[in-house]
């Protein structure tokens, strides 16, 4: 389903395929088929699609087909007491998706996974993206941990809490609502795309000062694309997080512009960030 931008259709047909390929049998629903200038359909009809892929009984996980903007839009029309509590499934998605994987996690205790989407080009067997994802699907006992190669520590140490996170600018906008997800005991992960630095920093503080980070154990930074140089977005999170007296690791390959791995939200994990390692201390979709 479509929880927030019209998705590239040709992309889809691709995703479906790979999903396929799988053993997964996929059904495609309206919202994922809509068109709109930046939303997929109209906000009713993302919604009543997100409420029957939460809550049919049919369904083991839900793809979201790709980001853009809308879930915002979306959830705000989602009765979750309607939701009522049902049989746990895994939702995927990253980016604007951020605002939905906090709400399953706050509203119905699930995992969901902040990973490729199906409507996103190279959905496909072979990249390395992919791969990671089927992986999590088809034998997540395999899983054990993440390993970030390229990363380096902003702050060493050691943390151990519940994952969660995601996009910054995401992150942001669902303070003050009822799906927001505080970092308070959590491993947060923090990325974002097309973001002017000054920007990011907005938002990094606008999350600072409304309490977000008290508590939290430690911070896992992804890609920051197109939101100035490395070396300028890395004096920045040193400003902005270095002060908070916990681990952050930089450079960990999870979010835009890199074929990247898939980080669940609501796993309980172990950070170290000199190692740049993250290992799983529950298996990751139990």
């Amino acid at each position: 389903m479509a929880a927030s931008g019209p998705p590239n259709q040709e992309n889809l047909e691709v995703g479906l395929a790979s999903l396929r390929g799988l053993g997964l049998k996929p059904e495609v629903f309206a919202s994922a088929r809509a068109g709109g200038e930046y939303l997929a359909g109209d906000d009713s009809l993302r919604a009543r699609d997100l409420t029957a892929a939460l809550t049919d009984p049919a369904f083991t996980a839900v793809f979201c087909a790709a980001g853009g903007y809308g879930a915002q839009r979306t959830l705000e029309l989602v009765d979750w007491d309607a939701v009522g509590t049902p049989t746990p499934r895994t939702v995927i998605g990253f980016s604007d998706v951020t605002a939905l994987l906090e709400a399953v996690a706050v509203k119905l205790g699930w995992t969901g996974l902040f990973g490729p989407m199906p409507a996103i080009r190279g959905f496909h067997p072979g990249r390395a993206d992919f791969d990671a994802l089927a992986a999590l699907l088809t034998d997540p006992t395999s899983v054990k941990e993440l390993r970030f190669p390229d990363s380096r520590p902003l702050v060493g140490g050691t943390a151990e809490g519940v994952t969660l996170g995601g996009t910054v600018t995401l992150l942001a906008c669902s303070l003050g609502t009822d799906t927001s997800l505080p970092a308070r005991g959590g491993i947060v992960l923090l990325e974002d795309v097309d973001e002017e630095t000054f920007r990011l920093d907005r938002f990094l503080t606008q999350l600072r000062r409304a309490g977000y980070f008290d508590g939290a154990a430690g911070i896992v930074c992804g890609t920051f694309t197109d939101c100035g140089t490395r070396a300028r977005v890395e004096e920045l999170l040193h400003d902005r997080l270095g002060d908070l007296n916990i681990p952050v690791l930089v450079g960990a390959d999870i979010g835009h512009g890199v074929p990247q791995q898939t980080f669940p939200v609501g796993t309980r994990a172990r950070l170290d960030a000199d190692a740049g390692v993250l290992t799983f201390l529950d298996p990751v979709l139990a």
